[in-house]
């Protein structure tokens, strides 16, 4: 029983290193990615251990969530990443364009100083203009899906300008100022619902604090929850009624409207 635990505490403590092995075939690469695996292994192992066939299927339970959370998270932080990218670019397109270069050029010389996310649509933009096409005809599958919207509205601005005649700067300055400042009010909401972010992943891990103060006090919640079919049921329900609380959660905080 010990050597099993110790097994799965040490796929817990597995680090998450993206190695990639690459196997070789006729005509195409196969990649094998390793590293993703640890974690849900090693929590379903311990759950086994701990808690019968249900405690592994609560361990695959908790890793899926904790890697929902990982991603929405990541997700968040690289999409503000990408509209400070896309505001700096506007920014240095705005600059060139009053002071007197073509639009084809300044467009350029952004995609050459933009991010990586922002310089594959700046040098299509630059392409187009250069060739004399309709901006309104750039395919934006490429971008990343948390700049298409910002994209369009530039895609737009830019369309509105050679149509009418309007200054093309003050267009796109309008785009960068409504950026930023959507961009700010993201950063506000995120950081108002830090507390009841913190307060729901509190509430989470209570039953979890629960089963650890009833086995230091001798009621051994474990051996009634492995001891029998009624103790796996009740470890599924409770199980199902965390996560959809978890999930609940998520949807409440996620509710708040943004920009």
């Amino acid at each position: 029983m010990l050597s099993l635990v110790a097994c799965a505490a040490a796929l817990l403590c597995w680090p998450r290193v993206p190695v990639r092995d690459r196997l070789r075939r006729p005509g195409r690469d196969v990649v094998v990615r390793f590293g993703n695996w640890p974690l849900p292994a090693g929590m379903a192992a311990l759950g086994l251990v701990l808690a019968g066939p249900a405690g592994g299927v609560a361990g695959l339970a908790g890793s899926a969530l904790v890697a929902r959370q990982r991603r929405a998270r990541r997700a968040g932080e690289r999409g503000l990443r990408h509209a400070d990218e896309l505001a700096e670019a506007l920014r240095l397109l705005v600059a060139q364009l009053r002071s007197g270069a073509h639009p084809a050029v300044a467009a350029a010389d952004a995609a050459a100083e933009a991010g990586p996310a922002v310089a594959g649509p700046f040098g299509d933009l630059a392409a187009t203009a250069r060739l004399g096409g309709e901006v309104t005809s750039l395919p934006l599958d490429e971008a990343p899906p948390d700049l298409r919207a910002s994209l369009g509205r530039l895609i737009r601005a830019w369309a509105l300008a050679e149509r009418h005649g309007v200054a093309l700067a003050d267009l796109l300055d309008s785009v960068r100022r409504d950026l930023e400042r959507r961009t700010a009010f993201r950063r506000e909401v995120d950081a108002k619902l830090a507390g009841p972010r913190a307060t729901a992943a509190v509430l989470t891990g209570l039953p979890l604090l629960g089963l650890l103060f009833g086995e230091a006090m001798g009621a051994r919640p474990l051996e009634v929850l492995s001891g029998g079919l009624s103790g796996q049921l009740v470890l599924l329900t409770g199980t199902a009624l965390l996560a959809a609380g978890v999930l609940w959660s998520e949807r409440l905080t996620g509710s708040v409207v943004r920009p």
